[in-house]
């Protein structure tokens, strides 16, 4: 589990930066130009903490693999991952709908891409918080 931890920081890490691109991909200065500024300005700040949030937790699996596979915080820690990617995979398959994806190659290989990567999180801390038990 220590190599699964250390590959999964890694991947969150780049996850986080890629949020970086995010305005720019999406167009938000054009997509984003008739809401009023509160509004505005929560897609920019929640998708900063949203990319600060996974790039602590890729830095607390690659720095801190062996207290999460091997302490009782660690192993709570583990729950609250997998109670978060959990209904992150949740929402990538019921919230999300298919006809952002659907028909189109790239948006159907990242739906594909992130179901896949979600699921690897899901299952990887849900196995450390049942071999915990």
């Amino acid at each position: 589990m220590a190599l699964q931890l250390q590959i999964i920081g890694f991947l969150l890490m780049i996850l986080a930066v890629i949020h970086v691109i995010f305005p720019a991909y999406f167009k938000w200065k054009t997509e984003l130009s008739s809401l009023n500024l509160i509004n505005k300005q929560l897609m920019y700040v929640h998708t900063f903490f949203v990319a600060l949030m996974v790039f602590l937790m890729g830095l607390l699996c690659v720095n801190a693999y062996e207290e999460i596979i091997s302490t009782k915080l660690g192993h709570k820690i583990a729950f609250g991952m997998f109670v978060f990617w959990g209904c992150r995979l949740f929402f990538q398959f019921f919230v999300y709908s298919s006809a952002l994806w659907r028909g189109k190659t790239f948006e159907t290989i990242m739906h594909i891409c992130f179901s896949c990567l979600w699921s690897y999180l899901t299952v990887v801390f849900f196995l450390i918080f049942w071999n915990s038990l």
